[in-house]
Parts: C-alpha cells; structure tokens; sequence
C-alpha cells in the first residue's frame, strides 16, 4: 500500500500537480493506514465537461429523500468579465470525504464515521443536532434536515457501493462531468486522472486531507473570499441573513473579481444561545476561581459571601449553561448521548463531563459553607481547577470547528479565562453589596475586575489590529473594526462594557452603589462580546 502511494505521488508532482503530491504523500504516513484500510474512495469532478444542469443535485435530492431547502451537492455559478465579454463559470460542491475529517473528531456521539474504505458516512440516530459538525467542516457540506433534525450530508451514495453500485450523481451525469472510483488503485480511472492531470483541492491548507478533486476548474470558485457578493442571484432574490449581509457590506473584492451569481443558502449554525453560554459559563467559573484566590489571600472570615454566596452562583449558572446547551441541540431529547454514547475526541464531550463534575464540587462547597465550615484545601484547589477547566475548555472546542478561522485563535482561551476572572469577580461584587460584605474585600474585587478588564482589553485590541494569519481572518475581524458589527463592539463593548466600569470603580469614592453599576456594565460588555465573536466568526462564507 504503502509503496503504491509513494510512487503516485511521483507522478503527480511530475504532472504539474503538486497539491495531489502532497496529499497522497502525507498520506503515507498517516493514522489511516492499516490492513483493513484497502480502499480510498473519492471523487474527480471535470469542470471542463460540466453544464450546469444540476443533474446531480436533482438525482442526489431523489435517491436519499433530500427535503427542499437543503442540498448533499449542489452547483454553483460565478460570472466573469464586462458585458459583453463575459463568461459563466461552474463548480459542483458536496462533502470531500476528508481523510482527516474535522466533522468526525468533533460529533461528540460518533453520528459521523469514517469508514474503512473512505467514506466519511453518518448515522442520524446517534446525531443530537448540536451543530458542531457543520462549523467543523471547511467546505459547508453538512447540513439540519428540517424533517429528522438532524445532520446529514452526502455519503457517497455507500448504499449504492455496497451493493456495486456507483453513485446516483455519476451515473446521471450528461456530460460524465464526475468520476468516482478508488483513488488506491491505480488501474482505476479516478487514480489515473488525479495522477496523470492537473487537479485542484478546495482548502488543502486546512489539513483535512480531502478527496475530492476538480480539473478544470475556475479557482475563483474554490476560494469563496475572492468572490464578489451579491443581494441578488441569477434566478431569485437572495435569502436576508444578518451576518451573510453584514460580510458583504464590509468588504468587497477589487474590480473585475468574480461575481456571485448563483448559490444555495448557508444560515450560520450558531446563534444567540451559544453567546449566552459562554457568557453564563464564564460567571459559572468565575465566581469559585475568584473566592478560591480570595481565601487564599487572607479573606477567609468573609463567611457569607465566600463560603455559600460564591457556590450557590457557581451552582446556579452551572445550571443555567447547562440548560442553555441542551436547548441549542435539535433533538435536545437526546442529550444523555454524549455520556452514553461518546466521541472522546470531541471537546464537547469533555465540556459536559466538566460542567458535571463543577457542579458537584460546588454542591459540596456550599454544604461545607452551611455547615459553618470553609471548604478544605483540597476542595478549594480542585475547584479552582475545575474552574479554570469550565472557563477554557470552549475555546479547545472552538478550535475543533475548523471551517471558522476567526476561532481559531490562540489567544481565544486566555480571552476565556479573562472573561471569568472579570465575571466572577462582578458577579461577586454586586452579591457582595447585597450583603454588605466588608471594604476590605469589595475593594480586592474592584482591584481583580479592573485589572481583567484592562488586559481582556489589551488582547482583543492585539486581536484586531495585529497582522492576520489570513484573509478569512481579517476579513471577519473587519467586521468588529469597522464593519456594520464595529458600532456596536465599539459602544458596548469597549465604551461601556470596559471605559465605563472603570470610571465608576476610580473616579468615585467607593461606594456599593457604584461598585455594583460598574459591574452591570462590565457584564453587558462580556455578553455583547460573546454574541459578536459568534456572529463575526460565521459571517465569512465557506463556500
């Protein structure tokens, strides 16, 4: 197996192909390689045959019962040049069956698989509709059946294959626009194409290894940041969607850049409820993060405040998270899935064992408080621990959803625990003036939230003004600069979620009243954050 892929990828690169080279190279020496591994299907999609007919989407659409409104593959259009020297360009889009696909190392119930033979297949029964898989994924070839509520996407119609069969799209195919085949086997017509011709990968950088190759194709097409955006497409008025619109509002192309004018619909995954989770979970992780270092400094006669106020608000934004994330799931019925059925790869997994365990610490904290007692050293480290474990973990399953570039971040986790020192230390401090709790302590948390403040500052500046890794990036954080997303970062954000607090814990004689506007303003401003990283990360189009 081995040597047969070292020396296709010989022929590649001495064809002129070197992205075919690299991926049939590394591929050697991937995790993929084993004895039952005896097979790699993929697919060849000839552009310089394809008429855009949409034969394979309407066979795709009756052979799996796709519904309307969603689509397994479908056919984009761009357009090129002034009229009348202009010309209509075509790709076919679908799942790329990826090597290493990003959709299967996040689904957090193994709803998505890799088959043996290479097939990236799904099963809807063990799917929870978190939507994970469709930030994953670099290509936008997942999607929520309206019907089942749940993902799927195309599966290289494995039915059909297992059975001898080719898939439904190739056999419909007018122009014999798509090959598909065995890309192991050099006797195959796929493996003599790929090795043989110029081909081209969508977003090879991305590490996914995928097998779905185009010849002929306008790289425009495969690059969906080069386009031009339109408000209206060839046969119909565009679907409005805030943060499609707000992408294209922002930036436009050079002139004479390929216009968009066909396409099917991508509504972002994410909403309001995953901005409203990081921001419940960061109080959540705050509040036991900042007693701990409290009792730690020397505040431990602060009986009330440290010892049930700080579990109780663990515990009951615990639960609020909690039922925030089950509620964003499709089949949130289904929830139990991810401790009976899961994916040990997938950092949503890992986030709700946390959350489980965080909850249970901080019960056993607030019946240590009741009793009269602080909680042990023991206890208090491991909650800090915890803490620190609730407030990061997202930003590892960020990073899993691959097809954002914006959340892929590395100063995305220091941003988290940030967060949580400044929520936890406000939430402290307006419980704090509820129950008048001494000047000595409301002044070390007014000290802990201007310093998380500042610095969370400081590294969303650096994240916005230093150079960008890629345009996708920049781009998206275009948007928060000076975008249609900028007035409200601007306002809420910087002006009255981190100037204003600030103003109110120094410029004032301390006072409950003021400490306790201060940190309403701070809380605000972590929120809106929250809901603009969301929304700025899915503005930018994957496909």
């Amino acid at each position: 197996m081995g040597r047969k892929l070292v020396l296709k990828s010989g022929f590649a690169a001495r064809f002129g192909n070197p992205e075919a080279a690299s991926c049939l190279t590394e591929f050697v020496s991937s995790d993929y390689m084993s004895p039952l591994n005896t097979m790699r299907y993929g697919f060849v999609i000839d552009q310089n045959r394809c008429i855009g007919c949409h034969a394979c989407t309407v066979a795709c659409k009756e052979e799996h019962n796709v519904p309307l409104g969603v689509f397994r593959t479908w056919v984009k259009y761009v357009e090129k040049g002034e009229y009348p020297q202009t010309r209509r360009y075509f790709a076919v889009l679908r799942c790329n069956h990826c090597d290493w696909a990003p959709c299967v190392e996040i689904c957090p119930t193994v709803a998505l698989y890799r088959r043996p033979d290479g097939i990236v297949d799904f099963d809807s029964d063990r799917c929870i509709g978190c939507k994970s898989c469709m930030q994953a994924c670099p290509y936008d070839a997942l999607y929520l059946d309206p019907n089942t509520h749940t993902a799927a996407k195309c599966n290289y119609c494995a039915h059909r294959v297992e059975s001898g069969l080719e898939p439904a799209c190739v056999i419909v195919c007018p122009e014999q626009a798509i090959i598909a085949g065995d890309l192991d086997d050099p006797r195959s017509k796929i493996s003599r194409v790929v090795t043989t011709q110029k081909v081209s990968l969508r977003k090879a950088e991305k590490g996914t290894r995928p097998k779905l190759f185009y010849a002929g194709v306008e790289e425009d097409l495969l690059q969906p940041v080069m386009l031009q955006p339109e408000t209206t497409y060839l046969w119909a008025e565009k679907k409005p969607d805030e943060d499609s619109l707000a992408f294209e509002k922002t930036t436009r192309p050079s002139p004479g850049a390929a216009r968009e004018v066909y396409d099917v619909s991508h509504p972002a995954p994410w909403g309001a409820r995953i901005a409203a989770y990081l921001w419940t979970k960061s109080i959540a992780a705050g509040v036991l993060l900042v007693a701990t270092f409290l009792l730690a400094a020397g505040f431990a006669g602060e009986m009330t405040l440290l010892r049930v106020a700080s579990p109780l608000l663990a515990m009951v934004f615990t639960g609020v998270t909690t039922l925030l994330l089950i509620s964003d799931l499709k089949r949130p019925e289904r929830f139990y899935y991810l401790l009976v059925k899961p994916n040990l790869r997938s950092w949503l997994v890992w986030g709700g064992y946390i959350l489980i365990l965080y909850g249970v610490l901080s019960f056993l904290w607030l019946l240590f408080g009741l009793g009269g007692n602080a909680a042990p050293l023991w206890m208090a480290s491991l909650a800090a621990m915890l803490a620190i474990c609730s407030a990061g973990y997202s930003a590892f399953l960020f990073a899993q959803a691959k097809g954002r570039d914006l959340w892929q971040s590395r100063l995305f986790l220091w941003h988290l625990l940030t967060h949580a020192t400044a929520a936890g230390s406000a939430a402290l401090i307006v419980a704090g003036a509820f129950l008048l709790s001494a000047a000595n302590v409301m002044l070390a948390l007014r000290a802990i939230l201007a310093g998380s403040l500042l610095l969370n500052l400081a590294m969303i500046l650096s994240e916005l003004f230093l150079p960008h890794v890629n345009e996708p990036v920049r781009r998206a954080t275009d948007l928060l600069k000076r975008g249609p997303l900028s007035r409200v970062f601007w306002v809420a954000v910087v002006l009255l979620g981190t100037v204003v607090p600030l103003i109110l814990l120094f410029a004032f004689a301390p006072s409950y009243l003021t400490f306790i506007g201060a940190s309403a303003f701070a809380l605000m401003g972590l929120w809106v954050f929250e809901d603009l990283w969301v929304k700025a990360g899915q503005a930018i189009p994957l496909s």
